[in-house]
């Protein structure tokens, strides 16, 4: 028979699991930084150091903007994607192949492109969040709803000006759809890094309302919790951490998937003060961990956003197969 721990016993082995977590993630990123270096320590680890911070950036983003997501609608298989925004961002890029050229998109000012990017893509979720959210009690089946019917329109659209783009430039426009830490401008990293920080920062003072949250609409109203409000405030968080990560790096469908269901099992809880951490620490874990194979093993002859998206694709599977059952 289990013996059933204590609640300080309990917090205890949350502690060491974060621990182990953020020892791996130390060892992964020192790998990163020193392995296989030519030529220039001085050089090599500042490109590495630029993109490790990208991928710091990208992680607490995703896994921060998909546990609120999954809070807030009441399901662990539905991820911010599913309001159709990496499909918003593969429109905007080939709408802007096709109207202004693949020559002007690659060489415009990335700042402008990057600010551009992250307007729509805020202006869009916002948008969409407060308008369908608080007002009923089926209210999240319609945000579900709506968002396949968006992401389905906005693919066709896609396929449409694809189709119309010259050969040449779509194969550019392909290099632009996928995920890449090569190429991230500085000062759009520190630019996106401050905004991930104010948000999450923001959202660390919601956490208490945010585990009533998770009980339930009745329960938090019955506590007295602003149940609307709150939610309000997360999906705009939501909406302002997605927008930022897709703009900067491109979209990675399944990270944030995997993070937190994955957080949530090691952790054995679903307080947020302990999950967001986790989440955060297993898809940093996951980036630098997937990019230094990458580098590493297979040469660059593939892309990470397809590595992450084949392994969250087979844990996004498992979970529908399993959620009937419990």
């Amino acid at each position: 028979m289990t013996a059933v721990l204590t609640a300080p016993q309990r917090a205890a082995r949350r502690r060491r699991t974060l621990v182990v977590l953020a020892v791996l993630t130390l060892v992964v990123v020192a790998a990163f930084l020193t392995v296989d270096v030519t030529g220039s320590w001085d050089y090599a680890l500042q490109q590495r150091g630029r993109r490790l911070a990208a991928m710091a950036v990208v992680a607490v983003a995703v896994a921060v903007s998909t546990v609120l997501f999954q809070t807030v609608t009441d399901n662990r298989i539905l991820t911010p994607e599913i309001m159709g925004f990496d499909r918003l961002f593969v429109l905007i890029q080939t709408v802007g192949v096709f109207t202004l050229g693949a020559a002007t998109v690659t060489t415009a000012d990335p700042r402008l492109r990057f600010a551009v990017e992250v307007v729509v893509l805020i202006g869009f979720g916002a948008l969409l969040y407060r308008s369908l959210f608080g007002r009923t009690e089926r209210d999240v089946y319609v945000l579900v709803l709506l968002g396949v019917v968006l992401g389905s329109t906005f693919t066709s659209l896609t396929l449409l000006v694809s189709r119309l783009i010259d050969p040449n430039e779509f194969l550019t426009l392909q290099d632009l759809l996928f995920a890449s830490f090569n190429s991230v401008d500085r000062q759009m990293l520190a630019l996106s890094a401050v905004l991930v920080a104010v948000v999450t920062a923001g959202v660390w003072r919601l956490l208490p309302r945010l585990d009533v949250v998770a009980l339930g609409r009745d329960t938090a109203v019955g506590l007295g919790v602003e149940h609307r409000r709150v939610v309000n405030r997360a999906l705009l968080a939501v909406a302002v951490l997605v927008a930022v990560a897709t703009a900067l790096v491109g979209p990675i469908t399944f990270l944030g998937l995997l993070v937190a269901n994955l957080a949530r099992q090691l952790l054995g809880t679903h307080r947020h003060a302990w999950v967001l951490p986790g989440a955060a620490l297993l898809a940093l874990l996951a980036l630098v961990g997937g990019q230094l194979v990458l580098e590493q093993v297979f040469g660059f002859n593939s892309s990470l956003s397809i590595v992450v998206n084949f392994v969250g694709g087979i844990v996004f599977i498992s979970l529908l197969i399993r959620e009937p059952r419990q």
